[in-house]
């Protein structure tokens, strides 16, 4: 997660709506009592739905500096972990917590990977610091996940696993699943384009399909603008690349996409290999592109300077035409807009194709990060214990059940006095993410999960589980529309299908050959150098490693692939 506010609205979304199992006695949720047990009838089966006495799970975290805490607690000692206690007979023990600014989290566990200082028993590390997951899993001090996962993970987690089973792909080691993957909803990150219907309708346009529309579009948004906003004052189109060609809001990838290609991931080929994106020949006609949007104004002067959160500026002060970002942008930032420009209409559209009918856009990983088991763990069964309830009974919980309004009364929802849910921002005391209390990262998430309930609220239904229910009370109320637009184009996501460890060669070698790709595409989208100098980075990279790469991508790609 990276924005602040962003922050604010996902975590309304971490609990899916549709069906849900409960935990089959002591059997590891609907498994067999033989399957957890030994073989010897008489012994005792170790999976416990409660443990007395109770058991200890160590971990450690790192703590989202936006995260808060109230009533005296601290993320060693919270209602989540009072919860554990009493629900389960889990003790859960802090080895250490950091704030988590700047990488601080990866660092700290770094250093206690190599000073060899007590390691957690379950270590939840987010996509962020995937790297440090790599080498934890290689250092040979966590455990083989696969085994525990068929013995003890219930019916419910397995069958959210299997929505996409190349979610394990990241964490295999010679065919050995060596860490669970943590899931996210599906799409959860993907883009379309909200655009200003209250100006498309003063100006009697349409809303753009293909880039020729768009161009038009941003045109008149620019030299005729309906506000009366000078043509220097208006963003037509508000993108950023400060961090990434490939982002979550204010994303350009797209417009690559609409040549064939999308940079700074590796798609599939014709051939059925991996290629990196960036350096394909569709790229070369969307720098042209982006370099003409410059000298016309049409995109920010300044988009290499701007990351996410600064191409939300202009949208939400009203002076921009068009932004990319997810679906659930009406709820944040976009909500905003009206405080500024009290007309201000936000529709979500497709994203346009381009001159052959492409169109192309970075999809969402089922994942947002991994969970590892500490090698002789006295008890790792109880670590499934927790995960299987939450699975079961909270990921996607029955209308009118426990946890049908939220995790815990005060922290993440509150009734009124007829039993409906309150706005967060009317809790007493102040909403709590209180999913970040827990052993893994948002609780539980069931992959499809968020859009069924998203596809009952646009279809007309009224809300009736926890996830419609939060969209009805807290979001925008184009959030619905928006995910049936992302839907009629789930064709064109493409999710970057290199999920492995580092190679070798990037080791050495990707920092140089990012840092070439960046300046490259900088210079040319900025006219100090012709869109030629394309192809001189192409022959640099392929030289300079890349073609090694390449080669050690699709070798692991080769052992994964299903």
């Amino acid at each position: 997660m990276k924005a602040i506010s962003r922050k604010r609205w996902l975590p309304l979304l971490a609990a899916g709506a549709m069906l849900a199992t409960t935990l089959a006695g002591c059997s590891g949720g609907g498994k067999t009592d033989e399957s957890a047990a030994s073989a010897t009838p008489s012994a005792e089966n170790v999976y416990k739905e409660k443990y007395d006495p109770p058991v200890t799970i160590s971990t450690a975290w790192g703590v989202d500096p936006t995260l808060t805490f109230k009533n005296g607690e601290t993320i060693e000692n919270s209602v989540a972990t009072k919860w554990a206690k009493e629900q389960f007979g889990i003790d859960i023990k802090s080895l250490w917590s950091v704030t988590d600014t700047n990488g601080a989290f990866g660092t700290k566990l770094r250093l206690a990977m190599s000073s060899g200082q007590e390691m957690p028993d379950i270590l939840t590390i987010g996509t962020a610091d995937n790297q440090i997951a790599q080498d934890l899993i290689d250092s040979g001090m966590y455990e083989e996940v696969g085994p525990l996962f068929d013995k003890y993970a219930s019916d419910t987690w397995k069958e959210a696993i299997n929505q996409d089973p190349n979610v394990w792909n990241a964490y295999m080691r010679d065919g050995k699943k060596m860490g669970i993957p943590v899931l996210d909803y599906a799409y959860n990150h993907d883009y379309l384009l909200w655009i200003r219907q209250d100006w498309l309708d003063k100006l009697n346009l349409k809303a753009p399909t293909t880039i020729d529309e768009l161009e038009t579009v941003m045109d008149a948004f620019k030299n005729k603008n309906p506000d009366g906003l000078s043509p220097d004052k208006v963003v037509p189109l508000s993108i950023g690349f400060k961090t990434s060609m490939n982002t979550w809001m204010g994303d350009p990838s797209w417009i690559f996409g609409a040549y064939g290609t999308l940079p700074q991931q590796w798609n599939l080929d014709a051939d059925g290999k991996l290629a990196y994106g960036s350096i394909q020949p569709g790229m070369k006609q969307g720098l042209e592109k982006l370099s003409e949007w410059l000298k016309k104004g049409y995109i920010p002067q300044e988009a290499a300077l701007w990351d996410e959160n600064k191409t939300s500026e202009p949208a939400v002060a009203g002076t921009a035409g068009i932004i990319p970002g997810p679906y659930w942008m009406s709820g944040w930032p976009l909500k905003d807009t009206v405080q500024n420009a009290p007309d201000a209409v936000w529709t979500p559209i497709e994203i346009p194709a381009g001159p052959d009918g492409k169109a192309m856009r970075h999809g969402t990983q089922f994942t947002n990060g991994v969970t590892l088991i500490k090698k002789g763990m006295e008890h790792p069964e109880a670590f499934f214990t927790y995960q299987n309830y939450l699975f079961d009974n909270y990921a996607n919980p029955e209308p009118g059940s426990q946890y049908d309004n939220g995790l815990f009364a005060g922290y993440d929802y509150q009734l009124d006095a007829n039993g409906k849910q309150l706005p967060i921002e009317e809790i007493d005391g102040g909403y709590v993410n209180v999913v970040r209390y827990l052993l893994v990262r948002d609780g539980a998430r069931i992959p499809d999960a968020q859009m069924k309930a998203l596809q009952s609220l646009a279809e007309g239904n009224e809300p009736t589980t926890k996830l419609e229910k939060d969209v009805a009370v807290n979001y925008g109320k184009e959030t619905p529309a928006a995910a049936q637009v992302l839907l009629k184009q789930d064709d064109i996501s493409y999710k970057d299908m290199f999920t492995g460890p580092t190679t070798e060669t990037m080791k050495s070698k990707m920092d140089y050959l990012n840092k070439m790709e960046n300046q490259t595409f900088n210079e040319i989208i900025y006219g100090k150098k012709t869109a030629d100098a394309f192809d001189e980075f192409v022959s640099t990279w392929k030289a300079g490693g890349g073609d090694q790469i390449t080669k050690e991508v699709n070798e692991w790609y080769d052992q994964v692939k299903k």
